[in-house]
């Protein structure tokens, strides 16, 4: 452990232990508690970053909650009984103490100790000053520091280079409202904040880097939820002269290099499956391996049903709740029944079909009288069912299928994002375009227009776009998106290509992208990248719900700051300056 002394301290309050007993030491700190000890003596708790010490302090000493204090003593063992199991300096405590006030407090609006979990987040976020004195949030946030020095030693040993790209740039389609800065020397022009250094970093392959990384910061004008924040930091990456594989393998490294410093435990080997199979398995592109629930096809089960619900589906799929994993679940009230159905209305199904398996491979159920003998022996065979079962089943669209049910095994089944093993896993393969626009009649790219088409899709390109694959791939870990990333588009004829099939012309792309189209001209590599989230990393790696936990200044959902009282409003002067009137109002 490198030292931290300096002319003021000798050593940090929490790395004392017995071997210092009998040397003099000087701290530095707050006093965390003050408790009363006999007629003459006090008991102070002082904190620094690294912990807490206790330290034996005449009683006529004025010194409060949250006092800045320099106390100079000597270091000896706890008598006998008083010993503090639940600390590391709990073997120890300083005595002949000489107590120092470098600075006066008032009394905190909150306690600064694991108490504050409890008190209203505004209020936490209005005092996050105080809020990160507390030692979940500073092993938050230097778990975080350690995190980012792990993912920069990880590329720097895979010898990519360090480049910052600008923050002021034209506002581009990335899928996501931007952030405008007005333009005081061309008003009526704005800049974009950057949603990602996308264009740059192409660009730098262009440019002959080879192996370009950022721990970059991005801004998107989205609604704000437990695992998003309006900016937030992401490992942005990219590699010319590869294939997927390469990019998978160069930032697969810097994950495990991450999450090994930060848990201390080897990561195995990050599993893969196509987007197609994520979605037929767990209905969702953002799989959580930790748990079953697996969706199953049942479409070939009720071919020729007399069911009238399921014969004219064209797609039925169904999940089977364990009665011995899930027995709350399985064992559900007709009450809890009618809720997962309401459930399934609300996420897009007309219905849920839901069986109660009973003995002999018969059901239990509304419409158990509309499956044959032979559909319910298929049933129990397809899911290896057992009497207490639960199986519900959507009979839909194959994509209304995959969404009611995933959304459905994951309000069943799903822990807490933290909870359970880290299982990280690669969805590859997504679709290039993600239906029909119902005003354009154009496609929608399902990431964005710069992925590289999958070579073997290419010939579909103009006739079929729906059937082509993207070669593009998104990292998750327990249900959490931490990225996304692609084989990029090359070559300047086939971007264009893409751009017409989704509404831009030459002119507007030449307007919008001319200068990134431009380079391209002149020998683009071909190239991927990626980039994910640190953030959401952390936050999982941490244990916490949400990442506004792992952030030192966050916003809260609403996207206000309640310390700064951000976004506020600003005087005309400056308005003017900018050539910007403001509209009052909307009447609601």
């Amino acid at each position: 452990m490198i030292s931290q002394s300096t002319s003021m301290r000798s050593h940090l309050c929490g790395e004392l232990r017995p071997e210092h007993i009998g040397t003099t030491v000087q701290i530095c700190g707050w006093l965390s508690r003050r408790r009363e000890h006999g007629e003459h003596l006090a008991f102070f708790d002082i904190r620094d970053h690294s912990g807490i010490v206790q330290c034996v302090v005449d009683r006529t000493v004025d010194v409060r909650s949250e006092y800045v204090v320099r106390i100079t003593g000597v270091v000896r063992e706890r008598p006998e009984g008083t010993l503090n199991t639940q600390i590391p300096t709990g073997a120890i405590e300083i005595g002949d103490c000489v107590v120092e006030v470098l600075n006066e407090s008032e009394p905190p609006p909150f306690p600064i100790d694991s108490r504050a979990d409890d008190v209203d987040e505004n209020i936490r976020l209005r005092f996050r000053y105080l809020d990160i004195r507390r030692e979940r949030m500073q092993k938050n946030i230097r778990l975080r520091a350690k995190i980012n020095s792990a993912i920069r030693a990880a590329m720097e040993l895979q010898e990519f280079v360090e480049v910052e790209t600008p923050f002021l740039m034209p506002s581009t389609p990335e899928g996501a409202r931007e952030f405008l800065v007005p333009s005081r020397k061309e008003p009526g022009s704005f800049y974009a904040l950057p949603q990602s250094p996308q264009l740059w970093k192409q660009l730098l392959m262009v440019a002959g880097v080879d192996r370009y990384f950022q721990i970059a910061r991005c801004l998107r004008d989205e609604d704000l939820r437990a695992d998003r924040q309006y900016e937030f930091m992401q490992l942005d990456a990219e590699m010319s002269f590869v294939t997927q594989p390469d990019v998978l393998a160069a930032i697969g490294k810097a994950v495990t290099a991450a999450a090994e410093a930060a848990t201390g435990v080897a990561v195995p080997p990050i599993e893969q499956i196509t987007w197609h199979e994520a979605m037929n398995r767990f209905g969702v592109d953002k799989p959580d391996l930790r748990f079953g629930l697996e969706l199953h096809e049942l479409t070939d089960i009720f071919a020729a049903t007399e069911f009238k619900a399921f014969s004219t589906a064209a797609s039925i799929k169904g999940i089977r709740v364990d009665a011995a994993t899930y027995p709350e679940q399985a064992a559900s009230g007709r009450g809890r029944l009618d809720a997962l159905t309401d459930r399934a209305k609300q996420v897009g199904a007309k219905g849920l079909v839901w069986l109660r398996v009973a003995e002999g491979k018969t059901f239990e159920s509304p419409v158990a009288k509309f499956i044959s003998a032979t559909e319910s022996a298929a049933l129990c065979d397809r899911f290896g069912a057992v009497p207490g079962d639960l199986i519900l089943i959507v009979a839909d669209e194959w994509d209304t299928t995959c969404e009611v049910l995933g959304q459905l095994r994951n309000d069943i089944g799903r822990p807490p994002v933290h909870e359970g093993p880290y299982r990280y896993v690669w969805v590859i393969d997504f679709p290039l375009f993600v239906g029909i626009d119902a005003v354009t009649g154009r496609p929608k790219p399902g990431h964005h227009p710069f992925c590289h088409p999958h070579p073997d899709d290419l010939q579909y390109l103009d006739t079929e776009p729906l059937r082509v694959r993207a070669q593009a791939y998104d990292l998750v870990l327990n249900g959490w998106e931490l990225g996304s990333g692609s084989i990029r588009i090359h070559e300047p004829e086939l971007q264009r290509q893409v751009f017409n099939k989704l509404g831009i012309s030459d002119e507007e792309a030449d307007r919008r992208f001319g200068f990134f189209l431009q380079p391209f001209k002149y020998g683009a590599p071909p190239h991927g990248g990626f980039a994910f989230g640190i953030d959401r990393l952390t936050a999982i790696l941490a244990g916490e719900d949400n990442i506004r936990e792992v952030i030192a200044f966050p916003k809260t959902q609403s996207g206000s700051d309640p310390m700064t009282n951000a976004p506020t409003v600003v005087d005309a002067a400056q308005l003017n300056e900018l050539g910007i009137r403001t509209l009052p109002p909307a009447v609601k």
